[in-house]
């Protein structure tokens, strides 16, 4: 991933009124990665995003596209962006080419050329020449990317891109997301609530809660870097182990299920315990280290306020 970040958030700020709406918001997005809005409802994803492309106006504060300011220099900044913020909206009616040539008549310098090449980059090269209204929802959605990209934007910014998606169109637009990112290095921005998906997407999220950012941090540091592990021992008999638990982790938690226990202990500490166990003729059937889900992650740090 590129050191030079192609996004800055500078004290981004929004009121209406004598309400703040997003509080003093600053981190930086870079090429080659894809970035992850989670929050809960009216958390601030899409005001931010707006403020971003220009949809709405900022209060205070600075966003800055490959060190151009969306304020003082639109133009050049926005040329740096494809953006889906709603639904991506065709004329269904016609052709997918039809509408992306429709689209590449509003932009300078969008070669017949550059429309084969986002079309194989999407995938659509068999139904491009089919009428929008054949299309699925996952279709609809991947034609609207190849037309936020067919200027050749530096950053891609969707909002709530597989809304309303089933399982094999959200793993379809999962996959090509990934693929402009790391083959195209394009820097991806998306907002979603669908946390599973955002896991299996992108490489760092920013959380935000009540328009204030909460922390943005690797996925994979955010689901399981604590020092402390929960580690799931199957053993038997259950509670003649749980005896030897208490009584070598003291203070650790430990919860026990009708072949298991789980425990709360640092990884250092394992094959001591494990000596410990067959010493005291417990059989061990296995040991695993309990993940954090994305959710349970989020849920604990929002203080149990859901997604969406």
């Amino acid at each position: 991933m590129s050191q030079t970040p192609i996004v800055q958030i500078q004290n981004l700020k929004k009121k209406i009124g004598n309400k703040t709406i997003i509080h003093g918001l600053t981190f930086d997005i870079y090429k080659g990665e894809v970035f992850g809005f989670l929050g809960p409802n009216g958390a601030g994803k899409t005001t931010t995003i707006r403020m971003m492309v220009g949809l709405m106006g900022i209060t205070e504060g600075k966003v800055l596209i490959k060190g151009n300011d969306i304020s003082k220099n639109f133009k050049e900044a926005i040329s740096h962006i494809g953006a889906i913020v709603e639904n991506p909206e065709m004329y269904k009616f016609l052709s997918g080419y039809k509408n992306l040539i429709h689209y590449s008549r509003m932009v300078k310098g969008v070669t017949k050329e550059r429309i084969k090449e986002v079309v194989k980059l999407v995938g659509l090269e068999d139904a491009i020449h089919n009428k929008v209204k054949t299309y699925s929802l996952g279709m609809r959605q991947r034609l609207g990317i190849a037309q936020a990209l067919l200027h050749s934007p530096s950053v891609l910014i969707l909002d709530e891109p597989t809304n309303g998606l089933d399982p094999a169109g959200i793993r379809e637009i999962r996959h090509y997301l990934r693929k402009l990112a790391q083959e195209e290095g394009l820097a991806v921005i998306v907002s979603s609530h669908l946390l599973a998906e955002m896991e299996l997407m992108c490489d760092r999220i920013g959380i935000l809660q009540n328009g204030q950012l909460i922390g943005v941090q690797n996925i994979t540091e955010f689901v399981s870097g604590e020092e402390q592990k929960t580690v799931r021992f199957h053993v038997e008999p259950v509670e003649k182990a749980q005896r030897i638990f208490a009584a070598k982790l003291n203070d650790g938690v430990i919860t026990t299920g009708e072949d298991y226990i789980d425990v709360l202990m640092e990884k250092e500490a394992i094959p001591d315990i494990v000596i410990d166990l067959v010493e005291e003729g417990i059989k061990i059937y296995g040991i695993s280290e309990m993940t954090k889900t994305l959710e349970e992650k989020f849920l604990e740090v929002t203080g149990g306020k859901q997604v969406g």
